[in-house]
């Protein structure tokens, strides 16, 4: 596939139904994890326009900062902390509505307002997670757990 991308528009569930097939086509044939986590992270942050996309890989009993789209951020997770720390701990996706009422939040930027955090399992194991931010409260959904939780199937680590 060519390195454009078509820009969907409608609903959020037609957005995301227009962009799995061009991720995977962008996707398709490449091992390496880090390019197909940076593309990932563009193709997000280019579609949705969110305010930070990028994903955390576990290392050394750490989350380490992977490749992302957006303002800089924080560099290590530990297990159980903050947002990403909770959903890896937990091995699920987590959606929060207003980051300012999850307890133990880690503010990298103070123009996060919402986030949603999927965890990448391997062999019932936590290898890392896809990480979204919004500058607007109560942003993600359902619809977003499930597309999200889809394309990070789509890598291989």
């Amino acid at each position: 596939m060519a390195e454009d991308l078509i820009i969907a528009s409608g609903t959020r569930e037609e957005q995301y139904r227009q962009l799995l097939p061009q991720l995977i086509g962008l996707l398709q044939g490449e091992e390496d994890i880090v390019a197909n986590m940076a593309n990932t992270a563009a193709a997000l942050k280019e579609q949705f326009k969110w305010w930070w996309v990028g994903f955390y890989v576990v290392k050394g009993g750490e989350l380490v900062l992977g490749p992302f789209q957006g303002p800089v951020a924080c560099t290590r997770i530990k297990k159980g902390r903050g947002v990403c720390g909770a959903a890896w701990e937990q091995a699920e996706t987590l959606i929060v509505p207003d980051v300012e009422q999850f307890p133990g939040h880690i503010a990298c930027s103070s123009f996060s307002k919402s986030e949603i955090v999927v965890p990448i399992v391997k062999n019932g194991i936590v290898t890392g997670v896809l990480d979204v931010d919004s500058e607007h409260l109560d942003h993600f959904d359902l619809t977003d757990r499930k597309y999200l939780e889809e394309i990070v199937g789509f890598l291989n680590f």
